[in-house]
């Protein structure tokens, strides 16, 4: 079965020895200078509010806000939490049972954002261009996982196309729940963290 996994490189040390001092001098889009879409996911820790930067990453911001209005995310877990990496959601029903997506969509990890504490990334698989309806939120500065270069899967990066701008509180909850084995996936939360509804503000 095709699971979304993000490169765990918490054992890859080499990867963030090798970033380039233009990786070093990334910058996030200033929240001053221009007004971006919101989504708020309700989760049963609390609500969480993400703004989308649909200027540098267009086919994923249009991608998250597709799925949203669709009413996709309704009943779906953040199944992967990893306390000192990242909390992942967006593909599993509360039955644990994956549920079908749209077409993958282009990585666009390109587009000089970092996957800074607080950004939302698109999981995908080690294919560069795997990324449909998953995603994760940085709960540390994970610079590893950002563009270095097209030549394969692991150094393409993982599409940063949004940020945390309330509720950081209730994804540090959620990276604080405890986490077992369910079936063949690792790092589950023992009790589940569901995104009951999602909001789309006019």
């Amino acid at each position: 079965m095709m699971k979304k996994l993000l490169a765990f490189c918490l054992l890859m040390p080499a990867l963030v020895a090798a970033q380039t001092t233009e990786e070093q001098s990334i910058e996030q889009p200033d929240q001053q200078t221009m007004e971006y879409p919101t989504v708020i996911l309700n989760t049963n820790f609390g609500a969480i509010t993400i703004e989308l930067f649909e200027d540098k990453a267009p086919q994923s911001a249009a991608n998250f806000i597709q799925y949203a209005t669709d009413g996709y995310y309704n009943g779906t877990l953040f199944h992967r939490v990893i306390p000192n990496f990242m909390v992942q959601g967006g593909g599993f029903d509360t039955d644990f049972q994956q549920k079908e997506t749209r077409d993958p969509i282009e990585n666009e990890a390109d587009n000089g954002l970092a996957n800074e504490r607080g950004t939302l990334a698109m999981a995908r698989t080690n294919n560069p261009h795997s990324a449909t309806s998953q995603f994760f939120i940085n709960v540390t500065d994970n610079d590893f996982l950002n563009h270095r270069s097209k030549a394969n899967g692991q150094t393409w990066g993982y599409a940063v196309f949004g940020r945390v701008t309330d509720g950081m509180d209730v994804v540090d909850a959620i990276r604080a729940v405890d986490t077992g084995r369910r079936g063949m996936h690792q790092d589950v939360p023992v009790e589940d963290v569901i995104i009951e509804s999602v909001e789309i503000p006019e």
